[in-house]
């Protein structure tokens, strides 16, 4: 039986939902400017993930998932904004804001104790 990696499933439903935005903000409310924005830095949250975990030392393992922190912490910005423009509601925001904040505690957790493991 295979492992469960929370960070690996959670980028990726992440991702998922980050589509299902995108979509909806291009054909519901007619945005394409942010909506790329937030498309390329919310999946590649999970993107880098996934390249972690076929690194070739701790380093490059610390350093991948330093991007996709970086990516989550650029999302929060993206989604500050568009609730700030009124392209979410509040309740959007603060569902989609809260999965990010949950991605980047598990992903400082990570990076953490990788540093500290030697």
């Amino acid at each position: 039986m295979k492992k469960k990696n929370e960070v690996r499933e959670r980028g990726f439903e992440f991702a998922v939902r980050i589509v299902k935005l995108y979509k909806y903000l291009c054909s519901e409310k007619r945005e394409f400017v942010l909506s790329k924005q937030i498309l390329r830095s919310g999946t590649a949250i999970g993107a880098m993930v996934r390249e972690a975990e076929c690194c070739e030392s701790r380093a490059d393992f610390i350093n991948k998932m330093g991007i996709a922190l970086k990516a989550a912490n650029e999302t929060e910005y993206w989604f500050e904004l568009l609730f700030a423009t009124d392209y979410l509601t509040e309740e959007q925001f603060n569902s989609l804001f809260e999965d990010a904040e949950v991605l980047i505690r598990l992903l400082v957790t990570i990076i953490k104790r990788t540093k500290v493991v030697k």
